[in-house]
């Protein structure tokens, strides 16, 4: 089962709805996948590792989907479309459903599931982020997250190592990400949906700082992330470079953040 990365590259591609289809991101993880190989341990470990990311992806989003009681058809709608646009066989699409209905089950051992994930891939963070950024946006298809969804997301986010405010990153990121796609998308009909003040507030949240912030606290918050993020440092630390587009794209985004606060604020 060596297509974690097709996995991570497909799941991408149709979430983050910023490239043209999922094909683009199945090429790119294909290429993760060799430099996985290249990097992992024994195969037997490298195999488990791959099936372990599968079975929790599928498995967390039905658990994630049955939150709220019930699971709505736009969540099994998103589902089938990652599965379709992941270009699965037969016997792939039948196991991803079959884990996404067992994680639907209430008793699903869900901090069991996130333990073995973060053993089995803690060795690449970046993976671990990339699932968790799946997860939330799996949460984010109603637009609104219940607060059993948030609940269940604060427990895989800690599970997997992140904290209260990367998790509120993400989200921020993600909804930035879709109220830029939004905008775009009605530019010609002359509609709005997101305010300039909740692209703000988003825009403070992604930077992990307060609208009280003063300006060098929000330049210094910027430089971090930025520096965190940059592609050349996750490089250094073990990124692929066929995942090099994700750190790019995160970038992107920070210093979109940050000249909507720098444009309101008129600081250079």
């Amino acid at each position: 089962m060596a297509w974690i990365g097709k996995l991570a590259g497909g799941v991408l591609g149709y979430l983050a709805a910023r490239l043209p289809g999922a094909a683009v991101g199945v090429i790119l993880g294909h290429q993760f996948d060799r430099g996985l190989r290249g990097r992992a341990p024994p195969p037997s470990n490298a195999a488990e590792r791959q099936r372990v990311f599968f079975e929790a992806t599928f498995a967390i989003m039905g658990h994630l989907a049955k939150a709220d009681g019930r699971v709505s058809e736009a969540e099994i709608t998103a589902a089938r479309g990652v599965m379709q646009r992941m270009r699965l066989d037969e016997r792939q699409r039948q196991l991803a459903i079959q884990f996404f209905n067992a994680g639907k089950d209430p008793s699903y051992p869900l901090d069991a599931q996130v333990a073995r994930l973060r053993r089995h891939c803690g060795s690449e963070p970046q993976l671990l982020r990339l699932f968790l950024e799946i997860q939330v946006e799996m949460a984010l298809i109603g637009d609104e997250i219940s607060a059993a969804e948030r609940l269940l997301l604060g427990r895989v986010a800690a599970g997997l190592g992140f904290g209260a405010l990367a998790l509120a990153q993400i989200e921020a990121l993600l909804r930035l990400r879709r109220g830029q796609g939004e905008a775009g998308g009605r530019a010609g009909a002359g509609g709005a949906h997101a305010t300039p003040r909740d692209t703000l507030a988003q825009a403070y949240e992604v930077l992990g700082v307060q609208p009280s912030a003063s300006d060098r606290e929000v330049k210094t918050a910027y430089r971090r992330l930025m520096n965190q993020y940059h592609p050349d440092k996750q490089a250094a630390h073990g990124l692929p470079e066929s995942m090099r587009e994700i750190a790019e794209e995160r970038t992107r985004e920070i210093r979109a953040a940050y000249e909507a606060v720098r444009e309101l604020r008129g600081f250079r």
